[in-house]
Formats: C-alpha cells, sequence, structure tokens
C-alpha cells in the first residue's frame, strides 16, 4: 500500500486540513480511513506525528471528487479524524471545510474556472445536501487574496459565498425532527431542529447562565456540561438519532439575546466542550431556529422574504442572509448563504507513518493476535436511532478498549435486513467484519422468505447481547386507552386503523399480523426503512399503533408520546408494572422477545471467534453496559457462542411453523399478506 499520497493543506473558513482527491487515497474505506489517521495522527492527543493540531477544528479532512449526480459538479465527503484516538466519522458535516472545495478542486482541474466568478454546485455526500459555492477566479485562476473579513482568522481574503440550498431536515428527514418546535426534557425547554447540523437549543437563562460566558468559564462548570449532556442524550433519542452517547450530533447550543433585533447570541459545543467559535453549519441551525416562530431561539415576526442575520460567538460575529416562505407553523427556510474565505497553506506529499497499513509478513504468532489493529467494522441491518443502533453502539464502545481497536459502528438498513446479512455472510472471515444481528435477520425474515444469505451457514455465532420484549404501543393522542378498547374499534371498523412496521419478516411486522390472526381484526399498514422512523411515524399520528421492542420504545413511553397498552410476552416486565400482558387482555398467542447477538462471516477462525466471544463477554458483565440496557427494557445475557447457536436454530424453526401455520407469505416485495385459512 502506497504510504505517499499527494495532499494540499488548506485553511478552510475556522478550520483547517487537508485536502484530497477521492483517487488520491485507498478506494477500500478501511484502508482510506487508516490513511487519513496517519495523515492527521490521531493516536496522539497533540497530533505530533501528522498535520493535526491537537483539536477538532483541525482534525478534519476533506475529499473532493467529480460528481455523477445530476445537476451536481461536486461530491464533497467530510471526515473528522479523533484527538488522541484512532477514529474516522463521517457522519457529521463541515460548513467551513466546505468552502475549501471549491478552490481546491479548480486548482487540480476538476473544474474550468470562468473569468471573474465561478459557481460550483457542491453535493454533501454526508448529509445528501447541495450548497452553490462562488470562488473569486480573475483571468481564469483562483485567488485567495481580496478584502473579506471573518472572525478569528487574521487579516482578510477573497471571499466565498456558500449558498445552502436544502440542509434542512438532511440527516432526520425533518427540520423538527420531534414532530414539535418546542419540548420539553426535565424541565427544561429545547428546540430540536435539524439544519445543516441535529442541534439541540436551550435558552442559556434556562441553566442558569448568560450565554455570554467565554468558552473556557462554561467548560469550568462541570454540572452545566453534565446537565447539557443529559439532555442531549435524551434529545438524541426523541430526534430518532438513538443513543447518542458516542456519536458528535446533536450538538447543545446555548443561545441568549443579540446586540440588535437580527442578531442572536449562541454558545456551541463540541458536544462537551464549549466551540472556541462557532460551526457554519450550526451557525445555519441557530439561525434558522431564531428567523422561525414557536422555537426557543425565535427572534422578531417575519415576512416571507431574504434577511441578514447575525450570530454573535466568542470570536466574532457570522452573517448569514436567510431566505423564509410561508408563515406561522408553515414558515421555512429555504436558502442560507454567507461568507468563508479560505487560502491554500501548502501543497505536496503527505508522507504517512509505518504503523498505518498492516504488513502481508506481519502474520500474528498466537491466537490473541489473530485479529490485526486495523479498524473492525460492526454492520447494523437498520437505520441509526432504533434498538439494534443503539445496543451496536454500546457494545461497540466498551469493546474497543478491550480490542485494543477501532470498531466503527455501520448502518447498512435495506430489505429488512438482508443487505447487511449478505453483506456480511460474503465479507473476509478475518474478524474485521462483524454483524449485529437479530430476531428478523436471523429468524423471522429468513422464515417468511428466500433470501441470499443462510442465517444458519452463513455465519459464526460470536454471543448472545440480549433480549427485550415486545409492546403494543399507540400514539399518546389516539384515544385507544387500553387492548380492550382497540379490538372493538377495529371490530366496528375494519381497516381504520394503521400500524407502523419496520419492514417485512421484522418483528413489529410479524406482531401485529399475528395480533390481527388472532383477534379476527383488519388493520392497514404503514412500513418504514427501520424501527425508529416508524416510532416518529406513531408519535407523529400517521400511525396509531405499533409493536416495537421495549427497548426502542422505553425513552418515548418516558417521555409521554407513546402510551404501552400491552406486552406482547408470557409475563409482565419489571419497567412496566402496570401493563398487561396480551394474553391477560384476551389476545392470545402473540409472543415476540426480540434478541440480539454478535456475529462473523462463516469461516472465521475458531480462535478469534473464541476471542471476541471472551471480550463480548467481559463488555455484558461492565456494570455500566447492565445499567444502561436495563434502564431501557433489555436484559444482558451473555454466554458462549453454542448459546447463540442453539438460539438462532430454536427461534428459526420456531418462526418457519408460525409462518407454515398461519399462511404467512409474501407475494409481492414489499406486501405481506395474510391468507385466509381453508
Amino acid at each position: 500500500m502506497n504510504r505517499v499520497l499527494p495532499c494540499v493543506l488548506m485553511r478552510a473558513g475556522t478550520s483547517r486540513g487537508p485536502f484530497f482527491l477521492k483517487e488520491w487515497l485507498p478506494q477500500d474505506e478501511e484502508a482510506r480511513d487508516q490513511a487519513l489517521i496517519g495523515a492527521i495522527g490521531a493516536s496522539d492527543p497533540l497530533q505530533l506525528d501528522g498535520v493535526g493540531g491537537g483539536s477538532t477544528l483541525n482534525s478534519k479532512v476533506a475529499i473532493v471528487s467529480r460528481s455523477s449526480r445530476p445537476g451536481c459538479d461536486l461530491d464533497y465527503l467530510f471526515a473528522q479524524v479523533g484527538v488522541g484516538h484512532r477514529s474516522v466519522d463521517t457522519r457529521p458535516n463541515c460548513g467551513n471545510m466546505l468552502s475549501g472545495v471549491a478552490p481546491f478542486a479548480i486548482e487540480q482541474g476538476l473544474i474550468d474556472a470562468q473569468d471573474g466568478t465561478t459557481r460550483v454546485r457542491v453535493y454533501n455526500v454526508n448529509t445528501g445536501s447541495r450548497i452553490d459555492v462562488t470562488v473569486r477566479t480573475p483571468g481564469g485562476r483562483v485567488t485567495y487574496e481580496g478584502e473579506a473579513r471573518i472572525d478569528g482568522v487574521a487579516g482578510t481574503a477573497a471571499p466565498i459565498l456558500l449558498n445552502f440550498l436544502d440542509a434542512w431536515g438532511a440527516v432526520t428527514g425533518q427540520v423538527f425532527p420531534t414532530g414539535r418546535r418546542i419540548d420539553t426534557i426535565d424541565g427544561v425547554e429545547v428546540t430540536c431542529i435539524d439544519a445543516a447540523m441535529p442541534l439541540m437549543i436551550v435558552r442559556a437563562a434556562d441553566l442558569g447562565v448568560t450565554g455570554r460566558e467565554k468558552p473556557e468559564a462554561l467548560d469550568a462548570e462541570p454540572a452545566l456540561l453534565q446537565r447539557l449532556e443529559a439532555l442531549r442524550l435524551k434529545a438524541g433519542a426523541m430526534m430518532g438519532l438513538g443513543d447518542v452517547s458516542n456519536s458528535v450530533v446533536p450538538k447543545p447550543v446555548l443561545v441568549s439575546a443579540g446586540d440588535t433585533p437580527d442578531s442572536i447570541t449562541s454558545r456551541y459545543f463540541t458536544p462537551r466542550r464549549c466551540h472556541a467559535s462557532h460551526a457554519v453549519t450550526g451557525a445555519i441551525g441557530v439561525l434558522s431556529a431564531f428567523a422561525l416562530p414557536g422555537t426557543v431561539a425565535s427572534g422578531d415576526h417575519r415576512m416571507p422574504g431574504r434577511y441578514p442575520l447575525t450570530l454573535l460567538h466568542p470570536a466574532g460575529r457570522i452573517d448569514v442572509e436567510v431566505e423564509l416562505e410561508g408563515s406561522g407553523d408553515s414558515a421555512r427556510v429555504t436558502s442560507a448563504a454567507l461568507v468563508r474565505t479560505a487560502r491554500k497553506i501548502m501543497q505536496g506529499n503527505m508522507h504517512l507513518p509505518e504503523y498505518v497499513f498492516s504488513r502481508p509478513d506481519e502474520a500474528p504468532v498466537e491466537a490473541e493476535a489473530a485479529v490485526s489493529r486495523r479498524p473492525v467494522t460492526l454492520i447494523v441491518p437498520t437505520r441509526a436511532g432504533g434498538g439494534n443502533d443503539t445496543i451496536a453502539r454500546i457494545i461497540a464502545g466498551k469493546l474497543a478498549p478491550l480490542l485494543g481497536q477501532e470498531v466503527l459502528v455501520d448502518n447498512r438498513a435495506g430489505a429488512n435486513g438482508a443487505i447487511s446479512s449478505e453483506f456480511v455472510a460474503r465479507a473476509a472471515p478475518d474478524g474485521h467484519t462483524l454483524m449485529l444481528g437479530y430476531i428478523g435477520t436471523h429468524a423471522m425474515n429468513p422464515a417468511l422468505q428466500k433470501l441470499g444469505y443462510d442465517p444458519v451457514a452463513g455465519f459464526v455465532p460470536i454471543g448472545l447481547i440480549g433480549s427485550s420484549p415486545t409492546l403494543l404501543v399507540t400514539n399518546a393522542q389516539s384515544g385507544i386507552a387500553d387492548v380492550h378498547t382497540l379490538v372493538q374499534r377495529l371490530r366496528r371498523s375494519p381497516g381504520s386503523l394503521r400500524y407502523a412496521s419496520a419492514g417485512d419478516g421484522t418483528p413489529p411486522h410479524f406482531a401485529a399480523e399475528l395480533f390481527q390472526l388472532s383477534t379476527g381484526t383488519r388493520m392497514e399498514s404503514r412500513t418504514s426503512q427501520g424501527a425508529a422512523p416508524a416510532v416518529l411515524d406513531t408519535i407523529d399520528g400517521r400511525t396509531q399503533l405499533m409493536f416495537p421492542s421495549l427497548f426502542t420504545a422505553s425513552p418515548f413511553i418516558g417521555a409521554g408520546t407513546l402510551r404501552a397498552l400491552a406486552v406482547a410476552g408470557p409475563q409482565r416486565i419489571a419497567a412496566l408494572p402496570e401493563v398487561p400482558t396480551l394474553a391477560e387482555a384476551g389476545v392470545d398467542g402473540v409472543e415476540v422477545t426480540q434478541w440480539y447477538g454478535l456475529f462473523a462471516p462463516a469461516g472465521t477462525p475458531a480462535a478469534v471467534a473464541l476471542r471476541l466471544n471472551r471480550l463480548l463477554n467481559a463488555v455484558l458483565q461492565d456494570p455500566e453496559v447492565v445499567a444502561r440496557m436495563e434502564r431501557q427494557g433489555a436484559r444482558v445475557e451473555a454466554g458462549p457462542p453454542s448459546a447463540l447457536a442453539t438460539r438462532v436454530s430454536a427461534e428459526l424453526h420456531r418462526w418457519q411453523a408460525v409462518v407454515a401455520k398461519g399462511r404467512l407469505t409474501t407475494h409481492e416485495p414489499r406486501a405481506f399478506v395474510l391468507e385466509e385459512a381453508n
């Protein structure tokens, strides 16, 4: 593997980092990430062995390529590299680094420059949003010299105009992911907004500060930071992002009044320290909340039109021109434009350290060394935000230090878990690719239909993780108080209610079909790409009921947005002692317990599997892991690989029998049909 790579080091906005053409880097993602870790020097908190600066502000990377997307010129992938730990996170976005993308691409020959100015449409791969970038190019050449000044950077430079076109709801699918512009968490009003960056915005006064303190003063208040983090964790679950304890989003923000009616003061956290200045994407989110009515940050009422707004931060100000359409609850931000600057610092070759890529002759000499030090990827078969994703991130965070390797969580949703399952079944059996499998991927979906993987022969079981009961929940505003009321309503008006499904062959779908079979009722199905969006459909009223795991539903039951009617299991649960079982409510035969396990591809050496099992069991004995899972209604189940193998075999046979008895089929790709018995 080549350890000398072309590279351009740039200051972009108030950030700094290396810029690469995609073709300069290894095409394999794991190898690419190792190259970025070596380039930045991520292992060292001071990043002395790379070009990083010992801070998240200058441990950033931009990867640029021509775009094949209609109407777009460039693809921009942002990577946040770890500080003091070997990690690469491509989930967030960075608007500051974005300001260097167009001049870099023009100078590398990807874009033909015009005389005067050149406008480039950039597609941000991280968030799926488009940004128009305008660069000064007198005589058809990029210039970095000019009169524009941005706070946090000495001197002046040529202005670079960024116009964000569709960053609203880019990560979660909604500008206000909870369905409300203000939520109350632990007695504190917050606004959860997804505008260029998922944010949780809080009035500074509500947490006992002015919001004008210097970052170091806020960082010196541990009680404030702990409370802000507790709010952020609950906001992340409410936004459908799942367990965000190991994620940098949503970013928490404290806001207070500005100096003028068109300004607002912000303190932006990243997320456990106050930013020395302010992220551009964060500024767009805060100013969107400021421009729109009904948020904790709302300013003066504004009619449709374009407004120059100002965000005041510790290092100065960010001016953004926001365009509004509509009014009241229908008001929305359609674009946001701001000025940044950039400067090329140096161009040449990046020399990567020896440890970056494993060498072919570095064969392990014993089982403990059977897994090399490159990252392990933990594949999750569902979208971020659901129970599977939450459990995977809990396990990954604790497993990594025991392995001595990074454990990267990779959500590969689609085909009700089949895409992830096929990917892992075909992966190299070297211990670097693992899967968070569950009852849906290894029992229900294979029992329902023929798939491109074998749930038994295609995998090596590593170990059980735990299990969680399934609940029948309803929208809190549905007027359905109990199971009897639900059944009577369905019998009076068949098909009048809709249930949320996470996909054919998933536990919520199977439980709903068994419920209909047992009660002789009929409901409509609304299928979502995973449990998290299905839960949001139920909360928002697009569906009236759902059968999620307690692990997935627990935060929303606690928040009062979902009502638990019954447990789809053999007994009541300690977390909700007042909630009856379906059998107690007169509905028999609907018992669905969701379980989770760790799998590796078939052919993984026994020594590797046993080592992973031993470390997994150590994680599951960690009191913090046990407490976190129990808080959300899951029971830890550690054990040998054989226990998981036995569970898969038994559950697969059970659900094959259920399918045969209930004559459940999938006649169409997305239609789950309950045939009438003869």
